[in-house]
């Protein structure tokens, strides 16, 4: 895509703010919900697999909670709720996703 083009998943929707990391995006909705798309290897999506996502898709794993802040890593991701916890989910090498172990994980998690 050689211009910017609007996503027309979010229609309807307003997008509070976005995260771009190597292979995969994050979003978050002015209703709380998170979102993400593209490469799904490692987890990084926060679906529960490992596959790519074409379109955005809402993280179900948040729901009931008010997402406020999303970030995209190298095959990691991150997000912080309204109720201040911070959750990580993707690949968990070197420590990454401060679970004190260094093992994948599909959904997020809360730190």
């Amino acid at each position: 895509q050689l211009l910017p083009k609007k996503i027309e998943a979010f229609a309807g929707r307003r997008v509070v703010a976005v995260s771009a990391g190597p292979g995969h995006s994050l979003a978050f909705t002015a209703d709380g919900a998170a979102w993400s798309w593209g490469r799904g290897s490692d987890g990084r999506l926060g679906h529960g697999n490992a596959q790519f996502q074409l379109l955005p898709k809402k993280i179900e794993a948040f729901a009931g909670r008010r997402v406020v802040a999303v970030s995209a890593g190298p095959g990691h991701s991150l997000a912080f709720t309204a109720d201040g916890a911070a959750w990580s989910w993707g690949r968990g090498s070197d420590g990454r996703l401060g679970h004190g172990n260094a093992q994948f994980q599909l959904l997020p998690k809360k730190i």
